[in-house]
């Protein structure tokens, strides 16, 4: 599958919404919907469409006909304890016909040369402890896991 990947328009705003679900693409912890894993998520990226995250930078992965197969959305922002210079890797998303060709790793590199560009000295992100594709796909890439969060139903 051939693509490329490039900064991305307003235009490109539906085919990205309709890449969110992607993100409860795994066996999601019982306690959890799927609409709850991305609808934070919807929320940033309507912000950054209406103009108004200027601290967001959003990529996309296109197919030769310009096709939207995968997104990225990072949020320049402080890094939680040091308080430097950081980005947070909001969303990463790729269509399922799209999966296993590359598409997620390139928009990663993407989204960690912008925000590096853009003064950045570190990125971080959230995933499940479940999520072992995506796991193991930031770990290839040189993340590592630093804070566990823990919760308990009450």
């Amino acid at each position: 599958m051939e693509y490329s990947i490039r900064v991305a328009l307003p235009s490109d705003g539906e085919a990205m919404r309709s890449l969110l679900p992607r993100l409860a693409s795994f066996d999601i912890p019982a306690r959890r919907s799927a609409e709850d894993l991305w609808r934070g998520d919807e929320q940033s990226l309507q912000a950054w469409l209406d103009g108004e995250a200027p601290d967001c930078l959003a990529h996309v992965a296109v197919d030769s006909n310009n096709a939207v197969l995968g997104l990225s959305l990072i949020r320049l922002r402080e890094e939680m304890l040091s308080h430097g210079p950081s980005a947070h890797l909001e969303v990463l998303a790729v269509a399922r016909e799209a999966e296993g060709k590359g598409i997620g790793r390139a928009l990663i590199v993407t989204a960690e040369d912008a925000a590096q560009e853009r003064g950045a000295w570190t990125i971080t992100l959230h995933v499940f402890a479940n999520n072992t594709r995506a796991r193991y796909l930031y770990e290839e890439l040189g993340y590592s896991g630093e804070i566990i969060r823990y919760i308990k139903d009450l």
